[in-house]
């Protein structure tokens, strides 16, 4: 078995930074509609291989891998934001 993964990304249309990761060959309207409901319309934003090696800039890839086989997705959250006083 291959540890090749082919992945659609999809971003929120709702929420600036807010992402989710299907399997390629899965249709985003089949995700749970609680989080269509927090997440907006998905617009795709990119295909990428993934191994559980390779390298993303806010996640494990391997996390990733596991939300996937576990729930069917990965939502990943935008990037807090700090707040500096000057």
């Amino acid at each position: 078995m291959s540890d090749k993964h082919l992945i659609s990304i999809y971003r929120s249309s709702k929420r600036e930074g807010m992402y989710v990761f299907l399997p390629r060959e899965t249709d985003p309207a089949t995700l749970p509609a609680s989080l269509m409901a927090y997440f907006g319309q998905p617009v795709h934003a990119m295909d990428l291989v993934l191994t559980p090696e390779r390298r993303l800039a806010r996640v494990s890839a391997a996390d990733v891998l596991a939300a996937i086989s576990d729930q069917g997705f990965y939502l990943q959250m935008p990037p807090k934001t700090v707040e500096t006083s000057e």
